[in-house]
């Protein structure tokens, strides 16, 4: 079932406000854990886990910073 623009919109700032500050605890976390030598492996790591996360929400993000495609058509500029 696909969602609603504004449902969409609202698990987004879900994803963004709670979600993402668990994900960068952990990552952090996993990164202190391995703890390569490498400064490269380092920087590698990061990278990879900086993309890695929104991979599974990207149908959620798309499309959110456009216009509701549900909201009636304004015949005007100046309409509200």
């Amino acid at each position: 079932m696909a969602l609603s623009y504004k449902a969409r919109r609202r698990v987004a700032l879900l994803v963004l406000l709670v979600g993402l500050p668990i994900y960068i605890l952990v990552a952090s976390v996993l990164a202190t854990t391995l703890a390569p030598e490498s400064i490269w492996v380092t920087l590698l790591l990061y990278v990879v886990l900086g993309i890695v996360w929104i991979l599974p929400f990207k149908s959620v993000f798309k499309g959110i910073g456009q216009a509701d495609p549900d909201a009636p058509k304004r015949r005007f500029e100046d309409d509200p």
